[in-house]
This record gives C-alpha cells, sequence and structure tokens, in this order.
C-alpha cells in the first residue's frame, strides 16, 4: 500500500466492479468506502469525509444521476462517473448532473487511477485571496463561486461555473475547443462527440447568462476554433 492519498466512495451494484475498483485503489493509497446503491451512497458523503466519488448511473433506489445531483447541493468534491451507458444523451446527463468526469466501462484501472490523480490535483486549486471580476452589470465571485447580473445571482452547476471560470480568466483569449475540453474534463478530445460537449454548455452557459443567447454579448464564437469571453463594460 503506498502513501495515504484520500477517501474515496465508489457506488456501484457490480460485485466484481467493486471489488476490483476497491483493491486497485485501496494498493495505491487511497482509503475505499463501498455502496451497492444510490441511497446508501448519500448516507456515506453525509457521514464520511469523502473526498472523492466513482459513480455508476444504473443504481438500485436512486440512481447516479439523482445521486450526482444531491451530492453537488452540498459538497464540492470531484465525480467520476464510470458506467456501461455510453450514448451522448448519458454523457451530457451526467455532467449537467454534476460530474467531473464521464467514462465507460470497461475502462483501464490505469486510465481511471490517472483521472483520480488529476480530479484531487484540481479541487485541491482554491483562490488564496478573494478574486472579483467585474463585466459592467456581470459580477463573478471565484471564491465564494457566485455569479451576479444585474444584482440578481445567477444558479449555475459546477461545470457551468468551472467553464465561465475558464473563459473569464482568459478574456479576451480565443480558447479552443480542446483547450477548454482538456482543463474542464481534463481529457484530450478523440471523437467529435467530445466536442460537441463543449458546445452543449456553452449554449446552456449562454442561456442563464446572456440577455440574447442566439446574439451574445460576453461569450462569442470563434468559427473553426472555440469561444472568446469579450470583456464589454455594459
Amino acid at each position: 500500500m503506498g502513501t495515504y492519498k484520500g477517501n474515496i466512495l465508489i457506488v456501484d451494484s457490480e460485485t466484481t466492479v467493486r471489488q476490483s475498483l476497491a483493491k486497485h485503489f485501496i494498493d495505491t493509497g487511497y482509503k475505499v468506502f463501498l455502496s451497492t446503491n444510490g441511497a446508501e451512497a448519500l448516507k456515506i458523503t453525509n457521514r464520511e469525509d469523502i473526498n472523492l466519488v466513482i459513480l455508476d448511473i444504473l443504481l438500485p433506489k436512486i440512481d447516479g444521476y439523482e445521486v450526482c445531483r444531491q451530492i453537488r447541493k452540498n459538497l464540492h468534491i470531484p465525480i467520476i462517473i464510470l458506467t456501461a451507458l455510453d450514448s451522448f444523451n448519458n454523457r451530457i446527463m451526467g455532467l449537467e448532473s454534476g460530474a467531473n468526469d464521464f467514462l465507460s466501462k470497461p475502462v483501464s484501472l490505469k486510465e481511471l487511477e490517472i483521472k483520480v490523480h488529476y480530479s484531487f490535483q484540481e479541487f485541491k486549486k482554491r483562490p488564496t485571496q478573494q478574486e472579483i471580476f467585474y463585466f459592467g452589470s456581470l459580477i463573478i465571485n471565484l471564491t465564494k463561486q457566485q455569479v451576479f447580473i444585474n444584482n440578481r445571482q445567477l444558479l449555475l452547476t459546477e461545470i457551468e461555473f468551472s467553464l465561465l471560470q475558464l473563459l473569464v480568466q482568459n478574456a479576451g483569449r480565443e480558447l479552443s475547443r480542446a483547450i477548454i475540453l482538456d482543463n474542464i474534463w481534463g481529457y484530450t478530445p478523440e471523437r467529435d462527440i467530445d466536442m460537441r460537449i463543449v458546445d452543449v454548455h456553452i449554449s446552456r452557459l449562454r442561456s442563464k447568462l446572456e440577455k440574447n443567447p442566439k446574439n451574445p454579448d460576453f461569450i462569442l464564437t470563434v468559427r473553426g476554433i472555440g469561444y472568446v469571453f469579450q470583456n464589454l463594460n455594459l
């Protein structure tokens, strides 16, 4: 067993999957908690100091989407969905529910280990001082993870806030879809479907942020490249 790295909750109804993942992560230095259903998983996250969740979608009692949403209401921890469901809609629903990554079964244990390590490192990063950005009527507080426009607070998902933060911190710089995908989801695009995930989340963020999402003021499309956050004094 390696040096202690953190607490992982593995939620999966398949015994072989739970046992395989548990053995691997215990051997690599993590303390592992196991759950077979969604209701039990939520009790564990409320009771234990869980640092990261590996979560299946197909679960008894409460499915993985709802588990993800419930965890997100109270905890700011990485959630990795690991499931046999691999359609584009499943991927979008998982990410929209608050997951930070989406992997399909069967998965390489080494790949999953790298994803877990990356997620831990990213979530250890916290602003050391209050960071507030002002863009006319738009106010973004990175420390408190709050966004206001015209004095009205916007309710963003974890992914939407991370996406907005990346764009804002690079205001005026054109960001390719590949760069966005790597920074927010932590992997290099291999298929067109990966690029579409970026477009879907940009569209959803615009619907909350922009006065006219079809003619945006803040998040502009750079044809053939990606997106740029425009610093306008609106």
